[in-house]
């Protein structure tokens, strides 16, 4: 009688696989929410990191500055017959996008920031930035001008009818006077006019003021062209 010896095969490496293949299902699961919500938690996540940081961050690296102060009398004070002054279109060095050509200031607001041309990341995050479908001052028409709720743009909440709002750039000083503030909706196409025949300023904000990343509503403070030279071509 033969006497049959049963042996046990053991799979090597079988207890690794049990841990491991989770682990990479997790990753894949995880990679692949990161994609889909990412754009739209972005605005969030760099909320908080202005919010947060340790300290100042310097981004002076990451853009462009031509702006050049002119003497401070040159056409910034209203009643100084600032409207009366004409320079050509040729004597302007219009901003790329993305770069910094001016300051914008409203005493009363407590609001000192550098106005750049474009409302992306960079220029948001140092300063105030024109949508490119709009002009810069001086050229007759709409000036709309975004800012955070929580960095340059949170003294809008302060904003009060017949409030200066200066704009200084390389070519000329420019003055508006603040005639209304409103509370609307994100995409609410009527909270501005890009195609108006006169120039005005718009500058607006998510609203409410305390609330972190992109919100449903928009802060916008309208104000009337006062002074500045205009730009002919």
């Amino acid at each position: 009688m033969q006497e049959h010896t049963t042996k046990k095969h053991r799979h090597k490496g079988g207890g690794k696989n049990f841990l491991i293949l989770p682990l990479v299902f997790c990753g894949l699961i995880y990679g692949l929410a990161a994609l889909i919500f990412y754009p739209a938690l972005s605005p969030f996540f760099s909320s908080v990191e202005m919010m947060f940081s340790d300290g100042d961050k310097d981004f002076s690296t990451a853009y462009e500055n031509i702006f050049v102060p002119l003497p401070e009398d040159t056409s910034l004070e209203s009643g100084e017959n600032g409207s009366d002054q004409q320079i050509d279109a040729s004597d302007v060095q219009y901003p790329n996008y993305g770069v910094c050509f001016g300051q914008l200031t409203i005493e009363d607001c407590g609001v000192h920031a550098k106005l750049f041309y474009g409302d992306g990341n960079v220029p948001l995050r140092n300063g105030v930035g024109i949508y490119n479908g709009s002009f810069i001052p001086g050229y007759g028409k709409t000036v709309l001008v975004a800012g955070h709720n929580n960095t340059f743009f949170n003294g809008l909440k302060y904003a009060q009818p017949g409030q200066e709002v200066k704009i200084s750039t390389s070519y000329g000083n420019y003055v508006y006077q603040i005639t209304s503030a409103e509370v609307k909706k994100a995409s609410d196409n009527t909270a501005f006019d890009l195609g108006a025949q006169e120039e005005n300023l718009v500058m607006y904000t998510c609203y409410p003021f305390d609330e972190l990343g992109l919100t449903e509503q928009r802060y916008f403070v309208y104000a009337k062209y006062v002074s500045g030279p205009k730009i002919i071509r």
